[in-house]
């Protein structure tokens, strides 16, 4: 029998990175919503959520099965991800934030594990090792790839295997690398036991591969037309692979499974033979062999109208011509190969189809359009060793400038990462590659305004177009919002905590405003200072672990204008409420590192603040900024981590372009130089805040010479600086920091005291010095 749909699972709300399923009725799955689910079977063609688990923002990229324990009857999940710890969770309630056990000593994103039959534990890292774990505690750190571990498997508890992105498999016996397995011509992605042989690899190079645990290859499968992410082994014996091809391939039968998502992530098998996948479309399909799980004809219907409406990926279209393709009649001719895939014109449209052996019939799979719509092209990008390449849609008509910018957007990718042979006209452009809980991004793009015809030609100094952190999945944030509202209205202790009609009201109205906005469309009418009012209502009633996402609200709301300006006073009682909302007090008092909760607040807090500061009006009336400055200054005593430095570094480098463009109150000038001083001498391993903040400091200088305002700086403080300077010069090796340094150092050699009569001594000095 041919494998058919037999549950589509979708309560992800971004890419599933990971599925496990050690047993017929139960699924484990992992997601870059942050989240890991565990799936119970209800029919025999469905499943349901039996327990919902989040310990942190970050995505959640592995997902492996722990058996079962006497403190853990029905066994445990254990998940990691970008936060570089290894989380467990038992699978004994609905829905856990706090793991039972947390394995600390990656540096950076756990992407793949695996648990031996006896329940040690394995996880491999970008940070080039894997480590194995007994009873809980580090046993074996191995060390031996020169690049990261993308797949990990544990054959016994003393030996295992790992793949990696430097193009190597290895063997280890304990802490020991036995044997190295040579032949993959990219990054292996994925490792599976072959029974009675060996295991099996996969790989960027599109291959498979089967060897014996001495090293010899026994064969190549060849087949996908991109990236091989995932591997799993029937219980037959029969491999199946998952790819950027949109399939998932049985070998043994030459049967390929096309998915309606761009990437298939990863793939697993049941011990009935039924096979798991997840897709970056956030779903989980299950298909079987077996006709009494299959899904309805009417779900099965659907399933295959998606795949036909899918694009077209970009490999299989290449650069040929709508003229030189067949019409229909070329599908009169049966295929040579099961999965063979024939491009046929139908009009103006080029589809694709696949030869279905099982039925003897084409299937259509595609056309060539993207995201719904037809172009011209649609490019491959490769951007990240390790990484599907990224779809550059481009019609011939479009100004290039356009869809560089668009691709950027879209990508969520620095300027850094500008698709070769699209030259944008100022490098002084830049996106922000940090993802919020939401799967929505931060981003900017910034110009220059033209400097004094005295001045050097900067590289980047001035910056005047702030940043705004703007993008985020709309329905996402508003379901989660509606159901932690609905779990207090169901408790009689916290029915009155629960919105009130008016207020979801106007959070109704909040919501659809911006998502209209967000898609750039244009809202009948703008937000209020009275939606603001009732988002800040609300934080301060509800309990501390369900105010991220009415702070994500916020920080929407103040991204876009709003009816009319907010006075000074609305500013100082609205952030006096996200203050308190996050438990700044507590933050910046308790003295030891900030809660998952408080992290995900502080961080929304910062994005609030920074979205605020996108108009020189804003900063007309400095009392709100003095406030808040004010309270920013005892952030210095924080362990902030890397996506909490960027947004506060965003604040510092937006209050700073409203500074370039006129003068700001010397209150608010002093303090916020104070935190730039600050931020510069923290110590930081992340080039994206160090390079903000120096270009907020660099705005600030031109800005004093521009204007010819005093600067208040003590001698003390210009050593720090150029020490400061310096260290983060040599710390990053991006061109970038290199610019914005050169910029620095050469705003001194502008400044001459005949010119500037008006600028203090010390403000001269400083410039001077450095």
């Amino acid at each position: 029998m041919p494998y058919k749909l037999s549950a589509t699972l979708s309560s992800h709300t971004s890419d599933v990175r990971a599925v496990a399923s050690p047993s017929d009725n139960l699924i484990l799955s992992a997601s870059r919503d942050s989240s890991a689910i565990s799936w119970s079977r209800v029919s025999m063609s469905s499943f349901a959520p039996a327990s919902v688990l989040r310990a942190g923002s970050r995505f959640v990229n592995a997902v492996a099965y722990l058996p079962p324990t006497p403190r853990a009857p029905r066994g445990s999940i254990v998940v990691g991800g970008q936060d570089m710890v290894v989380n467990i969770f038992t699978l004994d309630a609905l829905n856990k934030d706090d793991p039972e056990y947390t394995l600390v000593g990656h540096s950076d994103n756990v992407c793949s594990l695996g648990v031996s039959p006896e329940g040690t534990i394995i996880s491999g890292s970008w940070d080039k090792t894997a480590k194995v774990w007994k009873n809980f505690t580090l046993q074996y750190d191995l060390r031996g790839h020169e690049q990261s571990v993308w797949s990990v498997l544990a054959i016994s508890e003393t030996q295992f295997l790992t793949a990696s992105a430097d193009k190597t498999i290895k063997l280890w016996n304990q802490h020991k690398a036995v044997r190295t397995y040579k032949g993959h011509r990219d990054a292996v992605r994925g490792l599976a036991l072959v029974p009675d042989i060996g295991f099996a690899s996969c790989s960027n190079d599109s291959e498979v591969r089967v060897w014996t645990m001495e090293g010899d290859a026994v064969y190549t499968l060849s087949g996908h037309t991109s990236f091989v992410y995932s591997l799993s082994v029937l219980p037959n014996g029969d491999l199946v692979s998952a790819g950027e091809d949109r399939s998932v391939r049985i070998w043994r039968g030459a049967l390929s499974l096309i998915h309606p998502a761009i990437s298939v992530w990863t793939v697993s098998t049941m011990p009935n033979g039924d096979i798991v996948s997840g897709c970056s479309d956030g779903v989980i399909r299950v298909f079987s062999e077996s006709e009494e799980r299959w899904a309805s004809s009417a779900e099965l219907k659907a399933f295959e109208d998606q795949v036909a409406n899918q694009s077209l990926p970009s490999q299989q279209v290449g650069d040929v011509k709508k003229t030189d393709l067949p019409g229909h009649e070329a599908l009169a001719s049966p295929g040579r190969k099961a999965g063979e895939v024939k491009m046929v014109r139908n009009g103006d449209v080029v589809e694709a189809h696949q030869w279905d052996s099982s039925s003897s019939n084409w299937q259509k799979i595609g056309e060539q359009l993207y995201n719904g719509k037809e172009y011209d092209h649609v490019f491959d990008v490769d951007i990240q060793e390790g990484a599907p390449p990224l779809k550059l849609p481009v019609n011939s008509s479009e100004n290039p400038y356009a869809v560089a910018q668009r691709f950027l957007e879209q990508n969520d990718l620095s300027m850094s990462k500008t698709p070769a042979g699209i030259k944008l006209g100022n490098d002084s452009n830049y996106v922000d590659p940090y993802t919020d809980p939401y799967t929505g991004a931060s981003r900017y793009t910034a110009s220059s305004t033209s400097a004094p015809a005295e001045s050097r030609a900067f590289k980047i100094i001035p910056y005047s177009k702030p940043l705004s952190f703007k993008q985020a999945n709309i329905p996402a944030m508003q379901a989660k919002m509606y159901q932690f509202n609905e779990a207090l209205r169901i408790e009689i202790s916290t029915e009155v905590l629960a919105m009130y009609p008016e207020e979801l009201a106007m959070i109704e109205e909040a919501f659809t405003y911006l998502a209209r906005a967000s898609s750039q469309s244009s809202p009948a009418t703008a937000l209020t200072w009275a939606h603001a009012e009732t988002v800040t209502q609300i934080l301060d009633r509800w309990p501390m672990p369900q105010r991220f996402p009415v702070l994500d609200l916020c920080r929407l709301i103040m991204a876009y204008p709003l009816n009319a300006p907010l006075t000074s006073s609305s500013r100082e009682k609205l952030f006096d409420s996200l203050f308190r909302a996050c438990d700044w007090t507590s933050v910046i008092s308790g003295g030891k590192a900030m809660t998952k909760t408080q992290e995900t607040n502080v961080l929304l807090l910062f994005r609030t603040i920074a979205n605020s500061l996108q108009e020189e009006s804003s900063a007309s009336d400095a009392r709100w900024i003095t406030q808040v400055f004010t309270a920013l200054t005892q952030a210095a005593q924080l362990a902030l981590t890397k996506t909490q430095r960027v947004a506060l570094a965003s604040i510092l480098f937006n209050f700073s372009c409203i500074g370039i463009k006129g003068p700001v109150l010397t209150d608010a000038r002093a303090l916020h130089l104070s935190l730039i001083l600050q931020l510069l001498r923290a110590p930081n391993d992340d080039p994206e805040a160090a390079y903000r903040t120096c270009v907020a400091l660099g705005n600030v200088l031109y800005a004093t010479k521009l204007q010819k305002a005093p600067l208040d700086i003590q001698s003390s403080q210009i050593t720090d600086i150029k020490g400061a300077l310096g260290a983060i010069k040599s710390a990053f090796p991006d061109q970038r920091i290199a610019d914005i340094y050169m910029d620095i150092m050469a705003l001194r050699l502008t400044v001459c005291p005949g010119s500037a009569s008006s600028v203090t001594s010390s403000a001269l000095n400083f410039q001077r010095s450095l």
